[in-house]
């Protein structure tokens, strides 16, 4: 008779987990279908709308790596973060800082020429995120306070800053009430790099490269690497693991900052209240989809991102409402991320040993 133990696997699958990963898709993508039937949508038709949405035309497309852009910079600084087993639930919160220190740049230099305003923003948008992502780091090392409850509590405050800021000192006089900038110059516009795709592509290009050779080939990556898998022998070596801390927990606020600078410049041109648009909380995902891995996490942002694409194209074709597009998001990362469970773990059958038992003769 065979019992089933699990497992963990020696090494986790490298090329394997791709087969589990296109499993856990499929298994996602039918119990969307049968949800949409549960509302009286026609399933089938609404995967393919939605899959149609995020992948299937060119300005489908565009829209997707649009999102992409925002979600990989933030998706690549948390990843950062675990690296060190520091867990940064804050990313949505520095998105929001970005975003305003890019706008506070545009309304302090309104007439400053592209070569100063431009590099300028992304200089703003970079250093307050880091500053707001500093703050957990330094409740943790001074006051041992956890960084999970820090820093999401630190994106809520986020918003609230940016709601007093449009509803009073940057609220545009002409915008007819609302609550919002007013129109940024030609100048602070990110410019087009091709079609409608602008240059926040050109620095995802460029910092996944850079972290990866980071990590690779400096003693600093190497030793965030050697503080992530275990902290008590860092702290034995001499390595300055308050530092450290700081260190990714700041250059994650400075990529997800650049992520909010980018998104107000090149998308809305102008600060609004919907500047949380929930990219901090999908890079968690997307982090931990992509085991924290450069490279997955490119493909796995840009799949994500169109997800959401094809969500909202859901939600106008089939007049589905918003609340359930995001039931069908959830679900569909919900079932991906079990289905990791087996890049790491497997069952085995195992055959129980049978005792002899002793029987002499009385």
């Amino acid at each position: 008779m065979f019992t089933r133990h699990i497992t963990r696997r020696p090494e986790p699958l490298a090329w394997g987990c791709f087969p589990l990963f296109g499993a856990a898709l499929l298994l996602s993508l039918g119990i969307s279908a049968l949800m949409l039937e549960v509302q009286g949508k026609p399933g089938l038709e609404g995967i393919r709308l939605l899959l149609e949405g995020g992948f299937g035309h060119v300005w489908s497309l565009e829209d997707t790596l649009l999102k992409t852009i925002p979600i990989f910079l933030c998706a690549a600084g948390v990843a950062v973060c675990f690296r060190m087993q520091i867990w940064n639930i804050g990313a949505e919160g520095q998105f929001v800082m970005g975003a305003i220190g890019a706008a506070g740049v545009v309304l302090a230099f309104p007439q400053a020429p592209a070569w100063a305003l431009l590099p300028g923003m992304a200089l703003g948008a970079a250093a307050l995120g880091a500053l707001w992502a500093f703050i957990p780091a330094l409740l943790r090392c001074k006051f041992a306070m956890n960084e999970i409850i820090s820093s999401l509590m630190l994106n809520y405050v986020a918003v609230c800053i940016l709601n007093r800021l449009l509803h009073d000192a940057w609220k545009d006089p002409s915008g007819s009430g609302m609550p919002v900038t007013f129109l940024f110059p030609e100048a602070a516009r990110v410019p087009e790099l091709f079609g409608r795709i602008h240059w926040g592509l050109a620095c995802c290009l460029a910092v996944g490269p850079g972290l990866a050779l980071f990590f690779k080939h400096t003693r600093l990556g190497f030793e965030i690497r050697a503080a992530g898998e275990n902290p008590r022998a860092a702290l034995y070596a001499g390595m300055p693991y308050a530092f450290l801390t700081a260190f990714v927990l700041c250059l994650c606020g400075a990529l997800a900052g650049l992520a909010g600078g980018l998104e107000t410049s090149a998308l809305v041109g102008r600060l609004q209240t919907s500047a949380p648009a929930g990219y901090g909380y999908t890079a968690i995902v997307v982090a931990w989809l992509a085991r924290l891995r450069v490279g997955r996490i490119a493909l796995f942002a840009f799949f994500l991102a169109g997800i959401r694409v094809g969500v909202e194209n859901l939600q106008v074709e089939l007049s589905i409402p918003a609340a359930f597009g995001s039931m069908i998001e959830g679900c569909i990362l919900l079932i991906m991320l079990a289905g990791q469970f087996f890049e790491t773990y497997r069952f085995e059958s195992v055959v129980p040993t049978c005792r002899p038992t002793g029987g002499g003769a009385a």
